[in-house]
């Protein structure tokens, strides 16, 4: 049986393999985590469509896979094993030509096992992925075992593979390993001595890859307005305490500005929508996605339906997805679907920044810290509290007036906020 890379998402298009759970011989039950995956929306453990034992692995650990690709292939329990397809050349990271007829009943099933997302340990750069065989097509020396496309590379380079450190299963000798080795050797004159080089990690790469993406892609414009909060600063002051009490959580600054932004977009459809080639795709949900900045690198959870929750509703929701995006703990589902994007770097100190925008979405809002600055009332001068807000729109969807408009919106309905509300 061939275990496919499964479909996650019409957005997610390939996956980059983190590290594998199980070796071959290994006997496996159905639905055991077979390997981790890393895209650029989750990571996610693969399971096992059937029980049986782990026969090949066709793709190796940092190489890059289209969904729907074959990654292993296993011996199906109480069934005659599927005799393998011939594997690709060394160098390839993809699978062989698929098996004719439908799939199996077990992989439309593991199709549809819910994702768990897990941290995926660090790898070094992205080999050309070359399969991992089996029996004859592995080689031994020096008391280890190697693909043939490890023992290509070593040659092409002359690496001694005994001086090699594998970060494969048991210790095993990758491609990326050798392409490790050999970029450490070409990185030792005196000019390098003083700096170090730190391979990319699977997340670190589809981070990468994405921002190319869009700042490559999307013709972008953005414009920045300041938003007297001086309401909104007292109402928080006064109610934070009993919130918190009530609540459970913390009453931020960012759960207002959620809540006034999914109010404003559904007044701005155009703002709530995407690019699609030969047409803009008006969404209908308000789902904001809120960038959040994990040890794993920069993740974006999103509020679903956020125009229908209160501004404690949202206070509840950032608190939770934060917390999970933090730990770990996040699903594929609290990933996808988002429709617009806030940025709120004034939690770093930033008082003027502009985001990239997170496609296919059509802007992204950043808010900036929020300051005591002088300025004019009326002909008097006084000393008010003010937030920047930057807006960076995808120019061939938005116009300068509709992105102002929107921008504005979001502004009169802050500076609005009665400071005696309740909350």
């Amino acid at each position: 049986m061939r275990i496919e890379l499964p479909h996650v998402g019409e957005s997610v298009t390939e996956g980059v393999i983190g590290k594998w759970l199980k070796q071959v011989g290994d006997s496996v039950e159905k639905y055991d985590p077979l390997v981790e995956v890393v895209t650029d929306k989750v990571n996610m453990e693969v399971p096992a469509p059937a029980t049986g034992t782990l026969t090949s692995i066709l793709v190796e650990e940092g190489a890059t896979v289209p969904m729907g690709e074959a990654i292993a292939e296993m011996a199906v329990e109480g069934g005659e094993e599927e005799t393998p397809q011939e594997a690709p050349a060394a160098g390839s990271a993809r699978g062989g030509p698929e098996s004719p007829g439908p799939a199996s009943d077990g992989q439309a099933k593991a199709d549809r096992v819910g994702t768990l997302l897990q941290d995926v340990a660090p790898v070094g750069p992205t080999g050309s992925g070359g399969p991992i065989s089996t029996g004859a097509g592995m080689a031994a020396s020096r008391g280890g075992r190697y693909s043939p496309a490890v023992l290509r590379l070593a040659e092409q380079h002359d690496v001694d593979l005994s001086q090699v450190t594998g970060t494969g299963i048991r210790g095993r000798v990758t491609r990326k390993d050798v392409q490790a080795y050999i970029d450490s050797k070409e990185s030792e004159p005196a000019a390098m001595e003083d700096a170090e080089r730190v391979p990319l990690t699977p997340v670190r790469r589809m981070i990468a890859e994405n921002m190319v993406k869009s700042a490559t892609t999307i013709p972008e414009a953005w414009t920045l307005v300041e938003a007297d909060v001086t309401g909104l600063v007292k109402l928080r002051e006064r109610t934070k305490s009993d919130f918190a009490r009530r609540e459970g959580v913390d009453l931020t600054y960012l759960a207002f500005v959620v809540k006034v932004v999914a109010e404003a977009l559904k007044e701005h459809r155009m703002v709530n929508s995407s690019w699609d080639g030969d047409a803009i795709i008006l969404k209908k949900q308000v789902n904001i996605g809120v960038a959040v900045a994990a040890p794993g690198g920069l993740v974006v959870p999103v509020i679903h339906d956020a125009d229908r929750l209160s501004v404690a509703g949202v206070a509840r929701a950032i608190d939770d997805l934060v917390a999970r995006a933090r730990s770990g703990k996040l699903g594929l589902g609290d990933v996808q679907g988002g429709t617009f994007t806030i940025n709120n770097t004034g939690a770093l100190g930033s008082v003027v920044g502009k985001a990239i925008i997170n496609p296919p979405e059509a802007a992204i809002l950043n808010t900036e810290s929020i300051v005591k600055r002088p300025v004019v009332v009326g002909d008097a001068i006084a000393i008010r509290t003010i937030m920047n807000l930057c807006l960076t729109f995808d120019h061939r969807i938005l116009d300068g007036a509709e992105a102002s408009a929107f921008i504005a919106d979001v502004k009169r309905r802050l500076e609005g906020i009665d400071p005696e509300l309740s909350v």
